[in-house]
Parts: structure tokens; sequence; C-alpha cells
């Protein structure tokens, strides 16, 4: 059985390898078809990612579209030495850090910092949180819950803000996490407790003041 499954296992990987071939060389090869697809895979996850670290919409939308013209633009250059996901991921995080300090350098000094009003639904931590059986005091709960986990994120330091962010809300494995950042398991694994410890002590005056609710 366990030679079975993994012969099934590496079946499976070379498959899905062969596929994502097939679509890289479409998207070389300029079709709107395999664009298509790549925006309708891709855009959800990448716009979540980039929020969770600008956490501001407007310039989450605005650094998405960004990431995606990069994308097109350098399909070229990409030879396949990573995932497309694993490359695409390394585009917007760069994107997203690079908006995030243009942010702290320019904006933060004109936009008064008010809690931004979150409340689509297309927020990758509300669609977490949500459940559509909840009362409308578990939803007001829950959305209390989700503004203040993301300004406590707001504090904790990057590299370890970053690692947390792909692990604990974009639920990437470890090896994901490894991949897309080009660092060790073990350098991975430090930054993410160091960064749910930082988000700890962030968040210990709420919890405190929350109490068992």
């Amino acid at each position: 059985m366990a030679g079975a499954t993994t012969l099934g296992d590496l079946a499976s990987a070379i498959g899905a390898r062969t596929q994502e071939s097939a679509v890289i060389a479409e998207l070389k090869a300029g079709s709107e078809d395999a664009y298509a697809w790549l925006i309708g895979e891709f855009h959800q996850p990448i716009y979540g990612l980039v929020y969770n670290i600008v956490n501001d919409p407007s310039d989450a939308a605005d650094t998405t579209q960004e990431v995606f013209l990069k994308v097109f633009r350098g399909m070229k250059h990409f030879h396949g030495e990573s995932s497309l996901k694993t490359w695409i991921y390394r585009i917007a995080l760069h994107e997203a850090s690079n908006r995030r300090r243009w942010w702290f350098r320019h904006k933060a000094q004109e936009t008064p910092l008010d809690p931004v009003d979150t409340g689509q639904s297309e927020f990758p931590i509300e669609a977490r949180l949500a459940d559509p059986g909840e009362s409308p005091f578990e939803k007001f709960a829950h959305a209390e819950v989700r503004v203040v986990v993301e300004e406590a994120l707001t504090h904790v330091r990057d590299p370890y803000r970053t690692a947390l962010i792909l692990r604990d809300l974009e639920e990437m494995s470890y090896e994901e996490v490894a991949e897309i950042l080009q660092i060790s398991l073990g350098t991975v694994k430090s930054r993410i407790t160091r960064g749910r410890d930082a988000l700890r002590r962030q968040l210990v005056g709420y919890v405190r003041e929350v109490g068992p609710e």
C-alpha cells in the first residue's frame, strides 16, 4: 500500500508539472485564454496576500494590478526555476513590501489612522471567520476580532510578519513558505514562532479586556 501511495503521489506530481508547463508555454505564447485562467486562478489569493501586508483596500487593489502587470511583462523571463505560484507570490510580496514602505514614508503622514471599513466579504480574514449561520452578535464579534488582529499585525516586525501571514493567514505549508521566501525550513519555523510571540504580545491587552467573551 505504501508503495502504491508513493507511486500515486509521484504520478500526480508529474501530472501537475506537465500541466503547469503547458500553461506556461501558452502564457509565453500570449494566449488570452491562458492569461484569463491566470487571473481567475490567482487574483483573489494575491489580493488577499497583498491586503494583509498593506492593510488598505485601495492600495491592495492598485498593488495587485501592478503585480499582474509585472507577471505579464516578466513571463518571457520565467524559466521554471520555481513553480508558477511561487514566482507570482514572490512578485506579490516584493510589490506589497514596496507599497508598505512607501505608505510609511508618505501616506501615513496624510491619512487619518481610523480603522478601515472592511465590511465586504472579499477580505480573507473575514471570509475565514464568518459563518453564514452566525447571529448578528457573532458576526459583529468576529468583525471586531478581525480588525483587532489586522491592527496588531501591523506592529509585528518584518520578516516575522511576512512569514506569519503566509503560514497562518494564507495557510501555506512550511515548505511553501520556505520556497517563496527562499530561506531554510528552520528559518521559516523560527520566524513564525517569533512572529506568533510578537502578535500574542500585541493582543494580550485586548484578550484581557474581552475576557471569556
